[in-house]
């Protein structure tokens, strides 16, 4: 993917451009690691970049559900360990199968951005931190949340990664899609030193 997102036409290729973006953000992250190092938490939290896509892979699931049901609602699924595991990478974990369900669920958002009617309402699920003044919010609101908690975690990633090799998301995206060094942005190249 290119660093920026290209021209849109309309709304619905404007999500889907920048979902893509975002997406794409977690696949660069993980670009080089290892899977002791994508386990890794090397900052003040308890967050690691593979954690970070597990995470980003449910919400995705997650959200894509509500937009598919709607106006009904989705199926109910696992509660709150749930949600704390999908946080979670262990250091033996597989990269492949990481990155399989992460781009298996995006590629069905970005379909369901596609099809789906971006007025239809979408209940909002009884959860503590959502309102209970609002009974619904459009599909349309539901993708520009996703956009929103993706950007999010993207940049807790990008802290993450260079906390770890100092590897900045534009020297990942050059190195990972083999574009020729600028005099202000070189491609990351893996350090002598490995976490």
């Amino acid at each position: 993917m290119a660093l920026h997102v290209p021209p849109v036409t309309g709304e619905t290729d404007a999500i889907a451009a920048f979902l893509a973006q975002q997406q794409d953000a977690f696949r660069a992250l993980l670009f080089g690691l290892t899977p002791a190092q994508a386990a890794a938490a090397p900052s003040a939290s308890s967050l690691s970049i593979g954690g970070l896509v597990r995470h980003a892979t449910s919400a995705q699931r997650s959200w894509l559900a509500s937009a598919e049901a709607a106006p009904g609602e989705p199926e109910a699924t696992g509660g709150v360990d749930d949600y704390l595991d999908a946080f979670r990478f262990d250091e033996d974990g597989s990269l492949d199968d990481l990155l399989a369900g992460f781009d298996e669920v995006s590629a069905a958002v970005l379909d369901a951005v596609r099809r789906l009617d971006l007025d239809t309402p979408v209940p909002v699920p009884d959860a503590p931190w959502f309102p209970k003044d609002v009974d619904a919010w459009s599909v349309r609101w539901v993708w520009w949340h996703l956009m929103e908690e993706l950007a999010r975690h993207a940049g807790h990633g990008d802290i993450i990664r260079e906390t770890l090799d100092g590897a900045t998301m534009y020297a990942l995206v050059a190195a990972r899609d083999g574009l020729p060094d600028l005099p202000f942005l070189k491609a990351w190249k893996p350090s002598e030193v490995t976490s």
